[in-house]
């Protein structure tokens, strides 16, 4: 992303992802025709603007800004959970194992033990999600949802960002990353995890009944997403075994994991 004058910030995708880069476009018009305070896409220019294959979409700069309290994360969610995927733009269903098995697949500077129990793992927890019964209601689903990605700015109220992956899903997926940083983690304290439950609405997905698989999924997907980085970074490739060695239970919890 390059900040330029006149309040503008383009975005420039990687190759190929001329869809996704349109399908983000839609997205925040979208919501924000729905009343949810989104990250505003520039009007007036070709969106996106192509250059050979990669796509540039072009944004407002937002105003002065910092990172949500665990309670305003909570309330945003709570009012993108009142939406019902629309029929255009059409969302994707929201997929915990995009591009997992391609990730533990390609990765060969692991030991081989490990890859291949990552990808039993894997395997194991698709089976157990496959078997759940499901509620069949669909809800729009941030997909990413931390509080970097809502913007506060000091008179405005909170701005939702990075909308790439915006789908339709159960709400709990949206719920899991910050549950897991309070129970696996220790990066919350109780009373931050009590207001983010509370600008949700009440809504506690700890007590859920499939909370451990829907926390070791989303374990593994962090796992995965240092893993892509640690072919070419040995800090990268030192994490990756770190966080290897906590999800075969070598390391007890609350674990410590570095930010990438």
């Amino acid at each position: 992303m390059y900040r330029l004058t006149g309040g503008i910030v383009a975005r420039i995708g990687p190759g190929g992802s001329r869809a996704s880069a349109v399908r983000q476009v839609e997205v925040t018009e979208w919501l924000s025709s729905q009343g949810i305070p989104v990250v505003r896409a520039l009007s007036g220019v070709p969106q996106p603007t192509m250059v050979e294959d990669r796509p540039v979409t072009w944004w407002e700069l937002l105003p002065p800004h910092r990172p949500a309290t665990p309670r305003e994360l909570g309330g945003v969610l709570r009012l993108l959970h009142t939406l019902t995927p629309p029929v255009r733009p059409e969302l994707p269903e929201f997929d915990p194992f995009a591009g997992l098995d391609e990730r533990i697949s390609a990765a060969h500077h692991l030991p081989d033990e490990d890859r291949s129990w990552l990808a039993h793992h894997a395997s194991e927890l698709r089976a157990q999600l496959h078997n759940l019964p499901w509620d069949a209601t669909e809800r729009v689903i941030h997909g990413d949802a931390w509080q970097g990605n809502v913007a506060v700015p000091e008179s405005c109220p909170p701005i939702l960002l990075d909308l790439d992956h915006v789908s339709r899903g159960h709400p709990d997926w949206d719920l899991i990353p910050i549950a897991v940083d309070y129970t696996d983690f220790a990066r919350l304290t109780s009373a931050d995890y009590h207001d983010f439950v509370t600008g949700y609405g009440g809504r506690d997905v700890t007590v859920a009944r499939d909370f451990r698989l829907f926390a070791d999924i989303q374990e593994l997907r962090w796992v995965c997403f240092v893993l892509g980085k640690a072919a070419t970074s040995a800090e990268a490739a030192r994490e990756t075994q770190h966080r290897i060695a906590c999800l075969r239970g070598q390391i007890p919890r609350p674990w410590t994991w570095t930010a990438f």
